[in-house]
């Protein structure tokens, strides 16, 4: 019985971290990002701004240019590409990870309390 109440309580938890992953707005990316150092371009030509509509959505990407590598976010709402280099990634990287921990860690809390709750508490 014990075991059966451990995976349900370790799937809900894993199903609550995946909704919250899943749930990073656009907006707290583009903050995480803006944080990291990313650049803000604006996309002031017609070209530029078509091109920046060929992007994929809500995706951070590798690209090369003059032999370099570079990290591109677009957001064709606002007109503009954020762009970073490994430095910037790797911080951004960094903070969407710790992001990620207290999510997973608020969400394991949540459902301590939850499964306590149930019990009506601690009786000791």
């Amino acid at each position: 019985m014990k075991n059966a109440i451990t995976r349900v309580i370790s799937f809900g938890a894993l199903a609550l971290l995946a909704f919250v992953v899943g749930c990073t707005t656009t907006k707290q990316r583009e903050d995480m990002l803006a944080a990291a150092g990313f650049k803000i371009i604006a996309a002031t030509t017609p070209q530029q701004q078509a091109h920046l509509k060929t992007l994929p959505k809500h995706k951070l990407t590798m690209v090369q240019k003059d032999g370099k590598i570079f990290f591109v976010f677009p957001d064709a709402k606002q007109n503009v590409l954020y762009v970073g280099q490994q430095a910037q990634y790797d911080a951004y990287q960094k903070a969407y990870q710790q992001a990620m921990l207290v999510a997973e860690q608020e969400s394991a809390a949540a459902m301590n309390n939850d499964a306590w709750a149930a019990w009506g508490g601690p009786w000791w």
